[in-house]
């Protein structure tokens, strides 16, 4: 899944002109390997001869259009601003797991990039992500080291400030509902 937020990859995405295919949604999954491959991964097998290895959180991309693409996701939150703090960094809210969407929330929200196993783009426009682009449209702050020493860190990802300490995110993906 985090060849989704890659410079190369997620373009492709922005541009739906790759998604998620619908064969596999989660888990580990067996790949059989060449005879001479080593079987050096965490989870590995010979079943008849052939070596087999498990290969973790496998995805698929495609431009084949499937009905998975179009299903509409059922939103049952409300939006309020304690619930989703605006980044310290982005104009946008966090919003911290995909099923936790504000049902009534027009404006800009910051997912997870598991959200794009569920993007339906006649629900949802993608505008971008927050993948260390300091000129981001999105971004309002740039931290200076004496905002933080690890203001490097904060200047890459997604910031949101809690009891008045600044956490650093992980990856998200700037989306608007249609």
């Amino acid at each position: 899944m985090n060849a989704t937020s890659t410079k190369e990859v997620f373009p492709l995405f922005k541009e739906h002109k790759v998604w998620y295919g619908p064969s596999i949604s989660s888990g580990d999954r067996w790949f059989g390997v060449p005879e001479h491959y080593p079987l050096r991964a965490s989870g590995t097998k010979i079943e008849n001869g052939a070596k087999f290895i498990k290969v973790k959180g496998v995805r698929w991309f495609t431009n084949f259009d499937h009905k998975k693409r179009h299903a509409r996701q059922v939103l049952y939150e409300p939006y309020n601003p304690v619930t989703y703090p605006t980044y310290d960094n982005y104009n946008a809210i966090e919003i911290s797991k995909v099923k936790n969407i504000p049902k009534d929330y027009d404006g800009v929200m910051g997912v997870p990039i598991s959200f794009m196993d569920k993007h339906n783009p006649e629900q949802f426009e993608i505008l971008g992500i927050s993948n260390r682009d300091r000129d981001h449209p999105l971004k309002i702050k740039i931290y200076r080291e004496s905002d933080h020493p690890r203001f490097n860190d904060f200047n890459a990802h997604p910031v949101v400030l809690k009891n008045g300490v600044l956490h650093n995110l992980y990856t998200r993906v700037f989306i608007r509902r249609r």
